[in-house]
């Protein structure tokens, strides 16, 4: 028992003190480069400097980059990217990198219900997202209601594939996008204690 809640206070720390320690780094990263940068000259002419202007700048380049990338269209961002994927070693890293972020912060938006389907084969569930009403185009080959859902990887959401399913073979779960995200990403590992089957959908409680 000891053991268990040892076990589980610990699994619970370790991402609260990784995060911590990833957000005071980078800070401190910022700070460094682009702090004492510009401090060097603000001592030299004006005969002092600012702390923690490093990061203070970087939020502005940050808030000015978004901005930019909004009033342009992201054509800035897309030209920066292709400079970029032009160096071998740099792309291998820019690409995973870029890819996780875009899932963080822009495609769980496009991910509007948590379902369950019989897929691959009758009697094996997959736990999918619901992403649109599939188009008409199927609709009318078809003459049901379909929706698109996709069917991320695991442990990695951020691939996956993309099914059509008839309207009465969806399970909507109640629950949110990101407790099925974490469900995902631990393998079934950080599972819910119980289902609860009513009115076609399923609870977690």
């Amino acid at each position: 028992m000891l053991k268990k809640i040892f076990i589980t206070g610990l699994a619970g720390l370790i991402p609260i003190v990784i995060t911590i320690y990833v957000v005071i780094g980078l800070f401190h990263f910022a700070d460094r480069i682009l702090g004492n940068f510009i401090n060097k000259y603000l001592q030299e002419w004006l005969g002092y400097s600012v702390p923690g202007l490093g990061i203070i700048i970087s939020i502005l380049i940050v808030f000015i980059v978004g901005v930019i990338g909004l009033i342009s269209r992201m054509r800035v961002t897309r030209f920066l990217e292709r400079f970029i994927l032009k160096f071998p070693v740099v792309n291998k890293i820019y690409l995973p990198v870029k890819r996780t972020v875009d899932f963080l912060f822009f495609q769980q938006s496009n991910l509007k219900k948590a379902v369950l389907v019989e897929y691959p084969r009758k009697g094996i569930y997959s736990l999918g997202f619901l992403t649109n009403e599939a188009g008409n185009d199927f609709q009318d080959i078809l003459g049901r209601k379909l929706y698109s859902i996709f069917i991320p990887s695991s442990p990695s959401p951020l691939t996956g594939f993309t099914i059509v399913v008839p309207q009465e073979e969806v399970i909507f779960l109640d629950i949110g996008i990101e407790k099925a995200i974490r469900w995902i990403v631990s393998g079934g590992m950080v599972n819910p204690t119980d289902f609860e089957k009513s009115e076609g959908k399923l609870s977690f409680r």
